[in-house]
């Protein structure tokens, strides 16, 4: 499959495993409508492809994503759409992060089946710095992770490191060589039927999309509520003037 003209999403394939880039990256591949669109319709494109084995989802740039486009922010539900996409996906997706992942773009991360990153990689929930709180991409990121580690970076916004993003539980592995790292990875994924991964996927991927049919619809609203208040008027034109928010003390 070759990359359409103007995509915001690259493609490339090797021995059945279907690399797709996210590539904007003058907004460090932030989540706008138009992105998250393209990413929406590649993993569509994977999941009907017989010849497609897994997914290996990674980045351009040193950004893998900066969290949602605050000039130009998907709609909530479509967002929703695509990390639910990503975890029904009767492939596996492997998420491969060299660079920074913010916000929205941990949520990307925790609806893959398995994460791998090197050592340049950081990590931040950047939301409440805004005045908004993670609220769609917790539906894959609250069931795959620890809640007394999470709930430190969820409330304070730090950046963290691979080895806390390890212990959280949002990656599997990492390795100053990512792609090294990964190559068994991808080995053992070549040598499974294609039927058995998309069965164990739905065993382990169950309690995630419990989390979805129960919560997708109060997080969109939550979201939709405090992305329209004045508090994050206020965050969002603080970060994009890169000054402090008026809360800060």
């Amino acid at each position: 499959m070759s990359t359409p003209k103007g995509a915001l999403i690259g493609r490339t394939r090797a021995r059945a495993v279907e690399t797709l880039s996210l590539d904007a990256v003058d907004t460090r591949n932030a989540l706008s409508a138009a992105l998250v669109g393209d990413l929406s319709g590649a993993l569509a494109d994977c999941a009907k492809d017989p010849d497609v084995r897994a997914v290996v989802l990674t980045h351009t740039g040193t950004t893998f994503c900066a969290g949602a486009d605050l000039r130009d922010p998907p709609d909530p539900d479509a967002l929703v759409g695509v990390l639910r996409q990503l975890v029904e996906l009767p492939k596996p997706v492997i998420a491969r992060i060299t660079g920074h992942v913010r916000a929205g773009g941990l949520g990307l991360l925790a609806a893959c089946d398995i994460a791998a990153a090197s050592p340049e990689a950081t990590f931040a929930f950047t939301e409440v710095r805004i005045g908004v709180a993670p609220a769609v991409i917790s539906l894959p990121v609250i069931p795959r992770t620890d809640p007394r580690a999470l709930a430190r970076y969820y409330l304070t916004g730090e950046r963290f490191g691979p080895a806390e993003a390890q212990r959280l539980g949002l990656l599997t592995l990492t390795g100053d060589d990512v792609d090294e790292a990964l190559a068994p990875v991808l080995d053992g994924l070549r040598r499974s039927s294609p039927q058995a991964l998309a069965e164990t996927k739905q065993l382990l991927t169950a309690r995630v999309l419990e989390t979805f049919d129960r919560d997708a619809a109060h997080l969109t609203a939550l979201s939709a509520r405090l992305f329209a208040s004045a508090q994050a008027r206020e965050g969002m034109t603080a970060f994009l003037e890169r000054r402090d928010a008026a809360w800060v003390v």
